[in-house]
């Protein structure tokens, strides 16, 4: 912005000066103005996508996009692994990676950006995962209700020691960023603003759920609510399905649902920054954490041609319209909002 001050040749020397402190106190405002931090809302990150944006198959992150942000303008971050996209709201959302490392590392960079103002904001983790097949079925859409790292702790071979005993124990040390309980109020709020929300469904999940005997696999998809646990390791099969429900119950958690690899990880970077009293983590269910019992883990894990699970479309797309119903009703009720949730 150009000073609109014309310095004349007779005007004294200490008007010339006040002139010019006042052209440049208009000059650094102006500037200032421009760059105001953008007082963000809601913050949606997810954790990949398949290709673009939009207008091919969806990952995790394409419906968020084209609810919210296909008329914006990406905003680039160094150190994030893609752009933060923001629209007129205050609703932002990027791509963080997958991982804990990837995702955790764009978190904080992003944070930290001093394009942002996170002072006030809710952060909407969206992302797919497995399901036990006890616990739920492919379609739902799962709350968090706690974050646990899978990772940190003693692992042992089962045959290394006692017969039919957990093979894990935690190791000390970890004990505040091993498990994170995110806001039950807030949590609570969220389940209850969604529990009815109109999910889809596939033939082809229909198919595959008959596999399983469990009433819980064979029903239609539903929102519920439950443990993340988030892991490096692609951990699969019945065996290590129990592990993670011993790793729940032994941090005095709710049950498993969701096998992921990010959240714990976002969770600390919340904690250490903003807090996680806004944080919310919604997970999809595209697969069963394991085979039906005509099939062993690796063949699930390998599939052949045609024995894939079916329903990654519905799924995430039952994402998005769970957790946009929460998105739109926090910025519309904005002042119930901005200084934080407790139940009403």
């Amino acid at each position: 912005m150009a000073c609109s001050f014309v310095i004349r040749s007779y005007w004294s020397d200490s008007l010339k000066y006040l002139v010019c402190a006042l052209c440049l106190l208009v000059s650094v405002s102006a500037i200032g103005a421009e760059k105001k931090p953008i007082a963000v809302k809601v913050f949606i990150a997810g954790m990949f996508e398949i290709g673009a944006n939009q207008g091919d198959k969806a990952g995790e992150f394409q419906h968020w996009y084209e609810r919210y942000f296909a008329d914006t303008q990406p905003i680039m971050i160094p150190g994030a692994l893609t752009p933060v996209f923001c629209n007129k709201n205050g609703v932002c959302g990027s791509v963080l990676g997958m991982g804990k490392v990837a995702s955790s590392s764009s978190m904080l960079a992003i944070v930290l950006n001093s394009q942002f103002d996170f002072s006030h904001s809710y952060f909407m983790i969206s992302g797919v995962g497995g399901i036990p097949p006890s616990q739920g079925t492919i379609a739902d859409v799962n709350w968090g209700s706690w974050l646990i790292d899978y990772d940190l702790g003693h692992r042992w071979m089962p045959e290394e020691g006692e017969a039919g005993a957990p093979v894990f124990m935690p190791r000390q040390g970890y004990e505040d960023i091993r498990r994170y309980q995110l806001n039950p109020a807030l949590v609570n709020f969220a389940v209850s603003l969604s529990k009815n929300a109109p999910l889809k469904d596939s033939p082809s999940a229909q198919a595959y759920r008959i596999r399983y005997p469990e009433p819980q696999a064979r029903r239609k998809p539903a929102v519920t609510v439950g443990t993340h646990i988030a892991g490096d390791t692609f951990f699969h099969g019945p065996g290590l399905s129990a592990e993670a429900q011993y790793m729940s119950e032994l941090y005095g958690a709710d049950d498993y649902m969701i096998a992921e690899m990010e959240g714990v990880a976002i969770a600390q970077v919340l904690a250490r920054t903003v807090g996680t009293d806004r944080m919310l983590s919604l997970r999809g269910a595209v697969n069963f954490d394991q085979g039906n019992p005509n099939e062993s883990t690796l063949a699930h894990l390998d599939p052949a041609p045609g024995e894939t699970a079916g329903g990654f479309a519905e799924t995430v797309e039952n994402i998005v319209i769970v957790g946009g119903s929460v998105v739109d009703h926090i910025v519309s009720h904005w002042s119930d909002f901005k200084d934080g949730y407790t139940a009403k």
